[in-house]
C-alpha cells in the first residue's frame, strides 16, 4: 500500500477530528514501525493490515501505543498507563481468550467485532463487565480476560465513512 493509501486507511479508524492531526505509522514485513505522517495531537493511527480478512485500522493514544507494543513484543504492558483506542471500522476476527491466536481453533473462542473503542492497560479495574469466553459483542465486554492484555471492548456506532 502506498503512503497515501496508508494515511487514508489509518484515518478511517477514528473520528475525523482525531484522525486529521494524528501520526500515521505503518509496519514493515518484520513488524518494525515507520512514521508516514507526523501528527500533533498525541494519537497514532495504523492502517488496515492487508493480510487480515477484514478492515482493522486502529488509532490510539500514547499509553495505548505502549500497550500495543508490549502485546506485539509479548511483554507485560507498562503498569499505571491506561490507554484509549479507536477501531471504528471494526476489527479482524480474533480469539477472545488467546492474544496470540492467528486463526480459529477449537476452544480459542473466535469472535467477530464491529465498530468499537477499547480501554487498555486497566487490568483489574473492569469489575462488573462480562468476562465470558464467548461474549455478546453488541455490548461492552472484557477481551483476553485474566491475561496481562485484558482490556475493555466497547461497541459504538461509527460516523459515516466514505467507501473506498
Amino acid at each position: 500500500m502506498s503512503d497515501e493509501e496508508a494515511i487514508k486507511s489509518a484515518m478511517e479508524a477514528a473520528p475525523p477530528a482525531v484522525a486529521k492531526n494524528a501520526t500515521v505509522m505503518v509496519a514493515n514485513e518484520q513488524g518494525e514501525m515507520r512514521t508516514v505522517r507526523k501528527g500533533t495531537n498525541g494519537f497514532t493511527c495504523i492502517p488496515d493490515d492487508p493480510n487480515s480478512p477484514g478492515p482493522d485500522p486502529m488509532c490510539m493514544d500514547a499509553n495505548a501505543l505502549d500497550w500495543v507494543a508490549a502485546l506485539i513484543g509479548r511483554k507485560d504492558p507498562p503498569p499505571g498507563k491506561v490507554g484509549f483506542m479507536y477501531m471504528l471500522r471494526g476489527g479482524t476476527d480474533s480469539s477472545n481468550t488467546d492474544p496470540f491466536a492467528t486463526k480459529p481453533e477449537p476452544n480459542n473462542n473466535w469472535v467477530e467485532t464491529g465498530s468499537h473503542v477499547m480501554i487498555v492497560g486497566a487490568k483489574g479495574m473492569m469489575q462488573g463487565y462480562p468476562r465470558d469466553p464467548k461474549p455478546d459483542t453488541s455490548q461492552p465486554y472484557v477481551m483476553y480476560a485474566d491475561t496481562p492484555y485484558e482490556h475493555l471492548m466497547i461497541p459504538v456506532q461509527p460516523p459515516e465513512v466514505p467507501t473506498r
